[in-house]
């Protein structure tokens, strides 16, 4: 059978991964501190016996837009932003470290500050922050976490932890499957001071709807044309197997 047959298949395989990608952009477009994925594709000569005319689509490392989205004000004190670049840092399931903007945190019935999702927030120690019961609480710019325990006086305040903040290389960086930002070279990154928060505001998704509904109809349109160009070869081949059989 004629090769443009695997030539467009390996086209349509990019298309259905490029409208996943899409799609699952699109799904979450409202979700905090979310970093839309890009997909990634390129055209690879292939090299052999005859002309190298034959052109295979060969995946790329997907790549995430770490671009910055909207701050939007809440007034929740346990609401974080990141004010410019930067992630904060949170203990995955397996004990390993995974990197976020999303920081709307919340206290879980162990008294760990988590993230959205149930994640425990990393402190400055390196383990969970766990917070004592208290009747106000402050985050600093610097993730500083200062509290008014309860039934304690006004003037008696404690400083309970700080938010690990960390700014590594984006050149290290890469999405998991559970959506987290981690280290390629699984290195814990180091605490970066020069990371800045703020406190009561958190940051909408990067997430371009307008953008990814394009996307999403120009991979169905590519899709279409893959599929015919592989009826097209069917046919060639169809019609050379007759000629075969009349001869």
């Amino acid at each position: 059978m004629d090769k443009v047959l695997y030539l467009a298949m390996s086209g349509a395989r990019e298309n259905m991964l490029a409208q996943q990608a899409h799609a699952n952009n699109l799904a979450n477009a409202n979700t905090t501190g979310f970093k839309a994925d890009l997909a990634q594709a390129r055209a690879m000569q292939v090299f052999g016996e005859g002309h190298a005319s034959r052109v295979y689509a060969q995946t790329e490392r997907p790549a995430t837009d770490t671009t910055h989205g909207t701050l939007i004000e809440t007034g929740r004190k346990l609401d974080v932003a990141l004010a410019g670049d930067g992630w904060l840092t949170v203990i995955k399931p397996d004990g390993t470290e995974g990197y976020t903007r999303g920081g709307k945190l919340q206290i879980n019935a162990a008294n760990q500050l988590v993230t959205g999702s149930g994640l425990p927030v990393m402190g400055n120690g390196g383990i969970p922050i766990v917070l004592p019961p208290f009747e106000n609480i402050d985050i600093s710019t610097n993730g500083i976490i200062t509290l008014k325990p309860l039934g304690e006086n006004a003037a008696e305040l404690l400083v309970a932890d700080q938010l690990k903040l960390v700014n590594p290389d984006p050149q290290t960086l890469f999405k998991g499957p559970d959506g987290l930002m981690t280290t390629g070279n699984e290195i814990p990154a180091a605490l970066d001071a020069n990371v800045r928060i703020r406190s009561g505001y958190i940051e909408a998704s990067n997430v371009n709807a307008v953008s990814e509904l394009t996307g999403i109809i120009t991979s169905s349109r590519q899709f279409e044309m893959q599929i015919k160009m592989m009826k097209t070869a069917e046919e060639n081949s169809e019609a050379a197997a007759t000629i075969l059989k009349i001869s």
